[in-house]
Formats: structure tokens, sequence, C-alpha cells
């Protein structure tokens, strides 16, 4: 081909493709309106800023701060085998699976297609017309192995790929969300069973007293000092006090049901748990560079972070669908109309192939490509309000938390001085009966007073617990690194449109 005539041909090529993308369809207009929260202009209140800090954050296995065995051992099997879990560790592999099949399309695609028939020709003299071919009976075959290539010239397949990524990590951080809100769940109902076996005991302990209150009414009424008035009144609380321990035997029953379906296993799993001893020590603390740092250890907020990336990642595979698409096609094959049935592939003069760019350009299209980048924004506004919720929730639960800690601290510090109160009028009360000094009435007032104070310190004690792992929990649990978030500039609207040349 002569040199200038190629040089033509190059030139008015090129003139093509700029006037095509003049005038392809306009994406004005188009674009993200939500803003992401400044994380570091974040207000904390006093209870946060009050925190003991420390450059430690809470450790994988947090639940073994409460010196457990038992406990210990049924998180880790709880981990292991909760249906939950499993269909959480699934949605990661089919969102893992899926990004595999995006990252695939920039590779070549290779197909090969065959096709073998026997055809009989109609002898028509209006469609086919007299010929060789009329009323004939042969083989017609083809076979062609084909090649594409998407050159990806506006980055669409690239984003689309991103966005899987993203997406995947949407499902990694999921799950691992999914696995502390297991873990928090097992504990809180362990501590409930440890309250459980503590108001047992208390309810024993409450009847084993009346009992004997009662065995003391009949002495006094054996020796002439007392009455049936009493002995009735010692007998009246009795049937109650049974009731009030079965309801309790009920509750344990039905907490190790719980802690057996967290779990996955069936009931008989539960029966075997023993009553808790749990014990936990120590003042509540905060990590440094809160909330800065809260940010990559939720796994909720590190979600939300990673689900706005994906939708900025959708946003430019929209836009790049305003773009020409170019694709390299290639391919070699071979075909007959007549003959035997492999003619077509051992007869050399039945082959042919061809090589070549396609072009497609979008020129009208009713609104579709305008409504599904309007779409695209729309789901990535969602998206970072969302992760603004979320972080706001975040920052709101680090600190409701850290307000039940202090008030539980002092709560404890109180009940402990009425629980001294409760036992030393009681006492007193006995011992003034015994003497005649008092009637039975006032026994039982000091005798009830001191068993509410007793489960009140229980109470206490298992909500101390309880928000103390609900703390460790807000803060992330220890299951994420400060870096498992995406970069910041994934998040940033105005530089989606960086990536993408022409109109915005």
């Amino acid at each position: 081909m002569p040199r200038n005539l190629w040089s033509g041909l190059c030139l008015s090529s090129l003139l093509a493709v700029l006037s095509t993308v003049s005038g392809c369809i306009s994406s004005q207009g188009i674009l993200p309106k939500a803003l992401r929260l400044n994380d570091a202009e974040l207000l904390t209140d006093k209870p946060i800023d009050k925190a003991v800090r420390k450059m430690e954050w809470p450790r994988d296995r947090w639940w073994q701060a409460y010196g457990d065995p038992q406990l210990n051992a049924w998180v880790e099997m709880a981990l292991a085998d909760s249906p939950n879990l499993a269909v959480a560790a699934a949605r990661l592999r089919q969102a893992r699976t899926l990004a595999g099949v995006s990252e695939s399309e920039h590779a070549p695609q290779v197909k090969y297609d065959a096709m073998v028939q026997r055809k009989h020709w109609p002898d028509d003299q209006y469609f086919y017309g007299p010929g060789m071919l009329a009323d004939t009976t042969g083989w017609n075959a083809t076979s062609s192995l084909g090649l594409s290539y998407d050159l990806d010239l506006w980055g669409r397949l690239h984003s689309h790929t991103e966005r899987a990524l993203s997406l995947a990590e949407v499902a990694a951080t999921e799950e691992r969300a999914a696995a502390l809100e297991l873990q928090n769940n097992v504990v809180a109902a362990y501590i409930q069973l440890a309250l459980h076996h503590a108001r047992l005991e208390i309810a024993e302990a409450e009847l084993k007293q009346r009992e004997q209150l009662l065995a003391l009414a009949r002495e006094r009424l054996a020796i002439g000092l007392g009455t049936q008035l009493e002995i009735s009144e010692a007998e009246a609380p009795l049937p109650e006090a049974h009731r009030r321990i079965d309801l309790i035997h009920e509750a344990i029953a039905l907490t190790r049901n719980q802690l057996a379906a967290l779990a996955g296993k069936g009931p008989g799993e539960g029966a075997r748990l023993e009553r808790p001893k749990l014990s936990l020590h120590g003042e509540p603390s905060l990590p440094s560079n809160l909330p800065l740092e809260l940010l990559g250890r939720r796994p909720d907020v590190v979600a939300r972070r990673w689900q706005v990336a994906a939708e900025a990642r959708s946003i430019e595979v929209a836009k790049a669908d305003f773009y020409p698409n170019v694709n390299l096609v290639a391919f070699f094959g071979s075909g007959s109309t007549t003959g035997e049935m492999l003619n077509f592939l051992t007869n050399a003069n039945k082959l042919t192939y061809g090589i070549g760019p396609t072009l497609s350009l979008p020129v009208f299209d009713g609104g579709r490509r305008r409504g599904q980048l309007g779409a695209a924004t729309a789901a990535y506004d969602m998206a970072v309000e969302q992760y603004n919720q979320t972080l706001v929730d975040a920052l709101k639960s680090v600190s409701d938390h850290l307000i039940r800690l202090h008030s539980l601290h002092e709560q404890e510090i109180f009940v402990g001085h009425g629980l001294e109160t409760a036992e030393r009028r009681y006492r007193l009360a006995e011992e003034a009966y015994r003497r005649g000094l008092t009637d039975y009435r006032s026994v039982l007032e000091a005798q009830s007073e001191l068993f509410e104070q007793q489960f009140l310190e229980q109470r206490v004690h298992a909500e101390h617990l309880t928000a103390q792992a609900g703390l460790w929990v807000a803060l992330g649990g220890g299951v994420l690194t400060d870096d498992s978030g995406p970069a910041a500039r994934q998040l940033d609207a105005h530089e989606i449109s960086l990536h993408l040349p022409g109109r915005h």
C-alpha cells in the first residue's frame, strides 16, 4: 500500500474516532452530592476525653480477660461451628469468586465454535432458482476459532474489577463483624448464666433461712414463747420461695439452650455447662487517637468504607459506558456446504481468517446510560451517608459504654454499703427475735431486704461484666488492624471524575 494512502487512512480513522467521541451521549450534571464526615474533627464527650488512654487495643481473644476456661472453650467452639458464621464465610467465598470472574475479563477471550448438519436443499425456482444445489442433500459444516480482546481504553473493566474487589473486602469485614457479634452474644449469655446461678444460690439460701426461722418459731411455741400466728407467718413465704427456685432453674436451662444454639450445637451440649467462674479486674481504658484509629478497627466501619470505595468504582464504570468501546477481534476457521461430513477440516481451500478492531459507539439510548450513572451516584451517596451514620453510631456506642461503666462502678460502691447495712440489720433483728425483744415481722423484713441487696449486688456485677464486653466490642474486639480499610482517596467523590477523559 502506498505510504500516502496509509497515512491518509490513519488520519481519517483518528478524525473519525475524535468526531464520534465529541458526539457521544453527555453525562453532564450527574455528580455525587454526599460528603464524608471529617473523622479527625469529630467531637468527643467527657467520658471519652477523660478515659485512661493507653497504646493498646482489645486482643483477638478479649473474652479471656474474664479468666474462665469454660467460657474460652465455648467461644472457640462457637466460632468453629456456628451456622451463621458459616453463611458469612460462604458469602465471602462467593464475593471473592465474583471478583475473580471480573478479573478474567481483562484477559483475551478465546473460544472455538463448530457446527455440522445434514441438509437437504429444495428444488424451488423462486427461492433458490435452478442450480447445482437444487434437490440435493449434503453436509453443511463450519468451524471457527475466535479471539477478542477489550482494549479498555476508558478503564471500564479496571473499575469493574476494583469494584468487585472492594465488595469482596466488604464481605470479609462483614464476616469479621459477624464473628465479633457472635463472640459478644456468647459472652453476654454466659454472663447471664452466671447471674442465674448466683440468683439460685441466693434463693436457696433464702429458702434455707426461712425454713430455719420456721423451725425456730415452732421451738418458741413449744416452750410457750411463741404463737401459732408466728408459725403461720413463717410458713407463708415458703411456697413462693420454692416457685422462685423453679423459675431460676428454668432460666438456667433456657440460657444453656441459647448458648448451645449460638455454638451450633444441640441442647444436650448446653446441659453440660457448669456454673461459670468469671472474674474481671481493672478500670475501663481507651486506646490513643480515638476516634481516628477507630476507623480501621471496627468491622462495621471498615465495611462501610469499602462499600463507599465500591460505589465510587460503580460511578467510573457507568461513566466509561458513555465513551466508544474498541475491541480487537480475530478469527480463524473453515466451512463447507457440500461434500463429506469432515471435509471442512481436511480441505485447505475451505480455510478463512480475519483480524481487526471493532468500534461500538453510543449515539442514542433513550436516557439509559444517564439513568445508570444517576443510579450509581445515588448509590454512592447512600454509601457515604451510611458510612457517616455508622461512624457516628460507633462513637456513640463507645461513649455509652464508658458512661455505663462509670455509673456501674459507682453503683457497686453504693450497693456494697447497702449490703453491709442489710446484713447488720438482719443479724440484729434475728438476735432481738431470739431474745423476745421484737416480733417475727421485723425478722422477715430484714431478711427480705438482705436478699434483695444480695441479688442487686450480683445483678450490678453482671451488668458491669456485660458493659466491659460491650466496650471491647465497640472498639472492634481486636479482629482488625488499623490498616484494614481502603485508602482515603478511594472515598473522595471529586476524584471519581479524574479517572476518565471527556465531559463530566
